[in-house]
Formats: C-alpha cells, structure tokens, sequence
C-alpha cells in the first residue's frame, strides 16, 4: 500500500505547531524554552490559581496577572505589568529570559521583569504555586530567586506578609488600583510603620498618613479589635534584627480569604460566600468613607450619609467625568468658571464673591490670621488672588490657599460643622439687584410672586386631589406619586436619619396625617417585582412593628411610606447624656419584651421567616407611650440579592453581628437573635456595649456581665444603668441578664428562639444559669478587655435566602437554656 510522505509530514508539522501554542496551557510552569501568550494560562498545581492575560472590566488594555481559578467572579489577586498594559495578547510573551521572568509587548519590547542579575542558570523555571505565589526557581538547586509575594500589589494573601526591612529601612507597599478597570498604582498604600512603632498605617499619596493600625500586643493590633472574635485566621507579627512582618493563615484550608488595600482607601477583609457568589467583607479600615484623607479630591466633598460619597462644591465640576463614573474621585473638581481676582473690569465690573458652605469639616493646610471680625477676614482673602476660601469662627479666621482638600459635609447641623466661605467668580452667584432698579423690581416682584402663588394653589390643590384619590392596592398600601411625596415632604428637607438602605424624612399628608418617607438607595428591582414585595410586606401587620402605608415605584424611584413614630428611636433616649434618665427599668423591660414579640412574629408568624438583619436600638421605634416598633424590618427581604451591596455602605453599627456572618455560612434567624442580645445588654447598661476608658482601654459590657451574672452572689442591680440609682425588679433584671446572655453564644443551636424569649420574658418559661461564650470568655482572659466590633458593612450575605436550618434547629429538644415552666 502507497503511502504519500507530503501530508503525514503536514500533519506531522501541525501537531508540534498545536503542541507548541499550548505548551504551558494547564501546565503550572514556565520552562527555560516555553512562553505564554494569548488565551494561554499557568494553573497551579491544586487548580486553586490561574496566571495569564486579562482585561479588567471595560478596560481596552491587557496585564499578566494571577486570579482565583475557581470562584465566579474573576477576582485578580496581582498583577505584574500594572503600569503599562497591552494592546495585542497574542503578539505578547511572557517567558524566561537570560534567568528572568519577562513580559514583551506588541514590539518585542520589555515592559515587566523581574529584574534578577544576569548570568542566572539556563534552567530558570517559573511556578504558580497553590497558595497564589508565583515563584522563579533555579532548576538545578530548587531555589528561590524570585517570588511574587515579595512584590504584592493591592492582595495580601494567606501566607504573604508586608514587611519592613530594617536593614534598609524600607517597607513592602500593598497599594491600591487606581479604579476598578485600572491597575495602576493608585493614591492609597498600607506598610509597615518605618519608625518602628509595630503598627501598621495607610498614606495618601506616599506622604500623608491617615490611619494606623495601633501597636501590636502580641494578640491583636490595639485599634483593630476585630481581630480578637475572628474565627477563620491565624494571625502572627515576627520581629527581629532583620525584619518585622505580619502574616496570616487559615485554620480552613477551603475558605477563600484575603485582604486588600481598595481603591476607597480602607483596608479590608475579605471572605468568599459560596452560597451568595458574592465576597463577604468582614471589616474595613478607616471605619467611614470620609476618614480616608482627601478622598473627593480637590474642591469636593465627601459626606457619609450619600450613597455617592463625594460631590463638588457649587461652582465647580468634576475634573473627569468618566473617572468618577468608576468611583475614582482622586481628580477632585474645577472650577467652572475661572476666578476674575482683582480685575475690575472683568465680568461687568463685579469682583469674585464668596459662596457660603455650612456644616463644613474645614480643609486641610489652613492659613491662620489676626483679625478684629468677619468683616476683615472676608477683605483679606477677597483682596489677595491666591487666596479661595475662609472661614471665621469663635473670632478665629482662617484662609486657604490653591487647592481645597479633605472637606466633609456633614448632614444637617453638627457641632463639628464650620462654614467654610469658597470664592467663586460674580458670575456663578445671582446678580444684586441695581439701585436704580428698585422700584420696577419690587413691582416686578409683586407680580411674579402673585403669579406663584395662584400657580402653587392650583398645583396643591391638583396634588390634594391625587392623594386624595388614590385608592389602596395591593392590600392596604396606597401608592403614592413622587411628586406627592417630594411636596408632603418639603423636598425632602426635614431629615429625620438614615443609614445603609436610605434616607428618612418627615412628612405630612393634605390630611395633617404625619407620615416618615424612606428613599431606597442601590436597589435595581423592576417594578413589578418591587410592587410584589412590597405588597408581601405590607400585610404584615403587628402592633410591634411600625407600619408601612404605602410606598412610590417610578421608574428608578423607589420610596417607602410609613407612619411616623413620635419618639423617635430607642438609641436617643438610652445614650442620652446626662444624668437624667428618661426609660425607667418597667418601661426598659416591656421596650425588651415588645422588640422581642416583633421579632418572633417576623421570624415565626408569618408565611415566610423575615430575617431583619440589622437589630440595634437605631431600628427599634417608640410611639407616644414609649411601645417599641420594629423598623426597617423588610428591607433584607426588599433588597434581595443586592441586600449584600447595599450593607456595605451602613455607618455607625458595632458589634451586634453574630459570628457566623464573618464564618461563610448561612444566615438563619438566630443571627437577629444574638444582635437583640447585644442590644438587651444595652437597655440594661444604659450604655453602649463598648467603651472608651480613661487608659484608652475598652471595656466591653456583655464579657463583664457574663462573668459577674455566673457569680452567685453577685448583684444584678449593679449592673444596671447607674441613673437608675438601683430602681428595678432584681428578678428581672437577672432574667434579662441571663436572657441575654443566652442570646449571644457562639453556636446559634445554643441560642433561643425569639418565641422562647418572649415566653422567659412573660415568665411562663424559667431560664438557666448561661455559660460564658467563648468568644467573651476570650475578652475575660485578655487584660486589656478588648471589644469585638464591626460594621454592618460586614454583613454582605443575602439572609433573605438563609433560614433554610431555622426549622432543624426549633425540631431539636428544649436546650439547655430552658430549666421548667414556672409555677
């Protein structure tokens, strides 16, 4: 049989040219003679890592990077070329050359390499180990000469480390991208502190340094107190004569955890929840958005209470428009119109004016000057062309020069707000009227606003009708047009408070009815399926939970309508300063009883357990008569998926989130469970559960009462607020006490239901001695009485989708907790 020798050659060809694009591809190394480019990529060994091109979000430019294998989402944990990306992968190589690991662009030209001496051994290898390291080894003695967790960029992984080389005195950065489709390195970076303090901290801009870390006591760094109550890392600090460190591990091989310095300038911790697809973050540092130095940029502001976080002064824009559509506001703002100074004859002969800002944190790099008043601070800065801006306060003035920096806008007024006078070009402020003018002016005037008015009483008249007429729909809800609301409420001027989920203003119906509008923030429900749940919501009804009456959905607009509560909330009247008290311990214990039935009724009453999420005193309402309502009680359920989003947001919430959030699984209803314990402490204290000693110790008041209430003969009522001066049943207070305790253990099968709660309460159940949690018995053992805290931007799971073991564990026998019916 002939055999033609031409296409067994092609053949023959084809294969080693297939065998050779794909050499490395599913391979965890790079040999002496091999390259990758294009599609190709290194998985390591366990398939855990994947090295290769990648293009982050809509970014034109491609980058070497190293990214977790397995999760959903691509999550890029380094990057080599972070400066300088591609255009063309697959005319790109990555390869070992003269003993280096080197990336060549489109032209053949290095633009990232590892820098080693020449003359290495021909038989460099690179490895992409299991742990996310990549590692350039010599081939014939296995070692080391280059490592990728040396050279982090913004990923810090389990056993990497930021260190600080005290030969040379210099520290390994974890720098932030510059956004969420650039790499580059951004403006914020954490590092070992080079004086030698132990501490870790974060600068702007390698100059200015805006948080630290606190000493390391051998346990925890001072001022990250999450660390003491974090059940997934083993964390270590090595110093000696070479080099201070600080790494982690994990008792959990199969959790996926990091930690990052992001493009928000906090440091945070990460951990992936396989059952949301979604990252949980555990805490983060600085604590709000506005401690990160100059965040907004020059000219803006930054305000913790706006989902948005930054704005521009009046007068000014953003500096890039598309920048701060990927939430990098590092460009800040300029101005609209350029400032006249002292030219007269520019402008119509007006000089620049000065814009009023109220409620101001004041920039930084201020200017202090000696004046008699307001008057002659405002003429110093108007006459002198470098100066934009002053402020005159308790007959101090202050000026600044260039650019404005770090500002905060606080929500309405605050003791700390100053207002800041911004110089701004006559054109950008309305034009006084002209003397000359005044006649035709006020005539004019008196036209223009009879005019309004006859305009303004139709358009009342107009909206009277339209609420009027709307009927109830979807059960008892009535919907209500944002108009309607923006009118009951004055535009929305009258801000009662506000947190992850919204705003909540005041407002009043055509009927004087007094009603509280909650704007929803980040939800991107369609309307129809908004209209459904909210509808499911409000059937609910329970004389412990506050009312919705009805709610807005116009096209992204999504508002909820309630009744006002008169009281406002129960952390108002608990913290009060002053040795005042309005809640007497009988009012205390039916406010804990009353929260408790809301709960029990959310959890175990209705069609569906509605998980609240966000149990503190902040949510817990009280009406004229000082009966507490649940609040905020649906929007887990609202918020879905996004609920995880909208959470990272929240401001203000510490240590009220059970263990479990920060440990990956599922959110039952026992996580509202331990946070109204956290919360019943309060109501028995008087204070919030951790606080600030003269030492700048924390106590925390759940560890002391825990261990004092095991002591028989302990008395209860010293435990109690001390404005109470002792007035109060020891019996029910001691069952509080222990109830709360019980409340708060580790295990959440430990844990009541909010039904058995309500039932110890009431007294027809008698309760048992607790034991002490571990996770406070830790607190007992530490000297320092460390508080565990963190913010309700740590609570990234869905717990709409989690109560799936809630009726395992009611099926279980009667725990521990409970002893016997009472007599």
């Amino acid at each position: 049989m002939d055999t033609n020798p031409i296409p067994c050659f092609i053949f023959v060809l084809f294969c080693c040219f297939c065998l050779r694009i794909s050499i490395c591809d599913g391979s965890d190394s790079i040999s002496g003679n091999g390259s990758l480019s294009g599609d190709q990529t290194l998985l390591s060994a366990g398939g855990a890592f994947r090295l290769g091109f990648f293009k982050p979000g809509n970014s034109s430019k491609y980058y070497i990077g190293i990214w977790y294998n397995k999760l959903s989402a691509q999550t890029s944990v380094w990057v080599a070329n972070r400066e300088t990306g591609i255009s063309d992968r697959f005319s790109s190589q990555l390869k070992i050359n003269d003993g280096n690991l080197v990336l060549l662009n489109e032209l053949q030209t290095v633009i990232w390499s590892t820098n080693l001496s020449s003359g290495a051994s021909s038989s460099v290898n690179a490895v992409l180990q299991d742990d996310g390291n990549l590692v350039l080894k010599d081939g014939s003695t296995s070692a080391t000469l280059w490592q990728s967790f040396d050279y982090p960029t913004h990923t810090w992984l389990p056993g990497g480390k930021i260190r600080l080389d005290k030969r040379t005195n210099r520290s390994q950065l974890l720098t932030s991208w510059k956004n969420s489709e650039d790499p580059s390195p951004g403006l914020y970076s954490l590092e070992l502190d080079p004086n030698g303090t132990n501490s870790y901290v974060i600068l702007w801009n390698r100059s200015v340094q805006y948080w630290t870390s606190g000493p390391w006591n051998g346990q925890i760094f001072s001022l990250v107190p999450e660390m003491r109550l974090n059940y997934l890392y083993n964390f270590s600090f090595v110093s000696n004569e070479n080099e201070s460190y600080f790494t982690y591990s994990l008792y959990n091989s199969s959790v996926i955890s990091r930690f990052i310095m992001d493009v928000s300038g906090q440091v945070k911790q990460l951990t992936w929840l396989s059952f949301t697809n979604e990252w949980n973050l555990f805490w983060s540092q600085p604590r709000t958005q506005c401690e990160v130095y100059a965040f907004c940029g020059a000219f803006g502001t930054c305000d913790d209470g706006s989902s948005a976080f930054c704005s521009c002064l009046r007068g000014f824009d953003p500096k890039s428009e598309s920048d701060w559509n990927l939430r990098d506001y590092s460009g800040g703002c300029v101005r609209k119109t350029p400032l006249s100074c002292a030219n007269s004859s520019a402008f119509n002969g007006r000089r620049d004016k000065f814009m009023e800002n109220p409620d101001m944190r004041l920039p930084v790099r201020t200017h202090a000057i000696s004046v008699n008043n307001a008057e002659e601070c405002e003429t110093t800065c108007s006459y002198n062309c470098s100066c934009t801006a002053y402020s005159f306060s308790n007959g101090a003035c202050h000026i600044w020069f260039d650019d404005l920096l770090d500002m905060q806008q606080f929500s309405g007024s605050s003791p700390s707000g100053t207002t800041l006078h911004v110089k701004l070009n006559a054109a950008e402020l309305p034009e006084a009227s002209k003397p000359s003018a005044l006649i035709i002016s006020a005539i004019a005037g008196s036209v223009v606003i009879a005019a309004a008015a006859g305009l303004l009483f139709v358009i009342f008249m107009r909206r009277k009708r339209t609420i009027k007429m709307a009927e109830p729909v979807e059960g008892s809800l009535v919907p209500f047009g944002f108009r309607d609301l923006q009118n009951a409420t004055k535009n929305f001027s009258d801000r009662l408070g506000g947190g992850g989920f919204g705003s909540v203003f005041r407002g009043t119906l055509p009927d004087s009815t007094v009603i509280a509008v909650k704007k929803l923030e980040s939800i991107s429900q369609g309307e129809k399926q908004f209209r459904t749940e909210v509808s499911t919501i409000g059937t609910l009804q329970h004389v412990n939970l506050v009312r919705l009456r009805g709610f807005c959905s116009e096209g992204t607009k999504r508002l909820l309508v309630y009744d006002y509560v008169s009281n406002g909330s129960l952390d108002a009247h608990l913290f009060r300063d002053g040795d005042t008290v309005k809640l007497d311990w009988r009012t205390r214990y039916q406010i804990a009883l009353g929260t408790a039935r809301g709960l029990n009724y959310l959890h175990e009453k209705c069609r569906e357990c509605i998980i609240h999420c966000d149990i503190k005193p902040e949510n817990i309402l009280l009406d004229s008569e000082l009966n507490p309502k649940v609040a905020d009680f649906g929007l887990a359920k609202l918020m879905g998926r996004e609920f995880s989003r909208v959470l990272t947001t929240m401001r203000g919430t510490r240590g009220y989130l059970a263990p479990e959030w920060i440990s990956g699984v599922a959110i039952t209803a026992k996580a509202d469970v331990y946070s109204y314990g956290m919360m019943l402490f309060e109501l028995i204290s008087g204070k919030r559960n951790f606080e600030q000693q003269g030492d700048g110790k924390i106590k925390f008041f759940p560890t002391h009462a825990a261990s004092e209430i095991t002591d028989a003969d302990c008395d209860t009522l010293s435990l109690l607020d001390r404005r109470l001066a002792g007035v109060a049943d020891a019996g029910e207070v001691t069952k509080a006490l222990k109830v709360a305790c019980w409340c708060v253990q580790d295990d959440e099968t430990d844990r009541p239901s909010m039904g058995q709660v309500v039932q110890i309460l009431e007294g027809v159940l008698d309760v048992n001695m607790p034991p002490l949690p571990r996770s406070l018995q830790m607190f007992a053992e530490d000297q320092e009485q460390v508080v565990f805290f963190t913010e309700s931007s740590a609570s990234q799971s869905s717990c709409s989708q989690s109560n799936t073991s809630t009726s395992t564990s009611q099926a279980k026998s009667a725990p521990s907790f409970i002893s016997s019916k009472s007599s």
